[in-house]
């Protein structure tokens, strides 16, 4: 294939997926919206999560915000300036990128009004934030919203006697009810409650696909998989088995999945809607 003949591809399967937005946005206004979804489960919103705690730009620079928030690299300074943000210099940041990288991050931060450079001293923060974990349900939600045209909740809590806790990001697309748990820690900071708490969520819930999410690059094979496999093993005599699918993305059963950020959040995603998609339409 010449390279012209590469580039009218490119272009083309751009503006497949343009329209395969477009439709699935058309479609999702027709089905009901999020919330009757979940009332016709029992369920209401009782509580959502504030804005409060989220680091972020103002509007002018929110667009900027979110495209960058598609970097790993910038996803790990993120957390490692909340970890240090009475002060911090770029040579203490530079775990995945070269400290020039990290230092151009937090100027974008400084040009943003959420730090303040304070020369030898480094930088710091303008405002106390207690976690990355609600900025990255942000970016989580808002990733599902303009690529796959999908309604999102945050943070939602509901009034449930026997299952509580939050479901981090709740999505209508397609009339299908997608839940994700969303964790900005690495697997060796993942209990096995943690995964059990998820797993009495989606039963509690019924979603049409639940995904446990981890914002790290590291095998999920090693402690994760095993931690689904034991919760799986107590919940039943007969537990499905967890699969991989592709890469470090695993299924357990039908409608649960198991997904990490190697490659991309976003190309992730689309391999777990486009499956389920299939399975629901095959």
């Amino acid at each position: 294939m010449d390279p012209d003949d590469r580039q009218d591809l490119r272009a083309e399967i751009r503006r497949l997926k343009s329209e395969v937005r477009r439709l699935r946005k058309a479609l999702d206004r027709l089905a009901p919206p999020l919330e009757v979804l979940l009332r016709r489960r029992g369920f209401r919103v009782y509580k959502q999560e504030q804005p409060d705690d989220l680091l972020l730009p103002p509007a002018p620079w929110l667009d900027r915000a979110y495209a960058m928030l598609h970097k790993y690299s910038f996803r790990i300074f993120l957390r490692d300036v909340i970890k240090h943000q009475q002060q911090f210099t770029p040579e203490l940041l530079a775990r995945y990128a070269t400290a020039r990288t990290i230092r151009a991050y937090a100027d974008m931060l400084r040009d943003w009004g959420l730090a303040d450079r304070g020369g030898a001293a480094g930088y710091g923060l303008r405002r106390r934030i207690l976690s990355f974990g609600p900025t990255l349900e942000w970016y989580v939600a808002e990733l599902l919203k303009r690529e796959f045209g999908a309604e999102t909740l945050r943070g939602v809590k509901f009034k449930r006697p026997a299952v509580g806790g939050d479901y981090d990001v709740l999505a209508k697309l397609d009339g299908m009810l997608l839940y994700v748990e969303v964790k900005s820690s690495p697997p060796k900071q993942i209990y096995d409650s943690e995964v059990s708490a998820f797993l009495d969520r989606v039963e509690d819930l019924h979603p049409d696909a639940a995904v446990f999410f981890m914002d790290t690059e590291l095998r999920m094979k090693d402690k994760l998989v095993p931690m689904f496999e034991k919760a799986m093993a107590e919940r039943s005599a007969y537990p499905p088995p967890v699969l991989r699918l592709e890469r470090e993305l695993f299924g357990v059963g039908e409608r649960v999945f198991i997904v990490n950020a190697k490659e991309s959040i976003l190309q992730n995603m689309e391999f777990v809607i486009s499956r389920v998609l299939a399975g629901k339409n095959g």
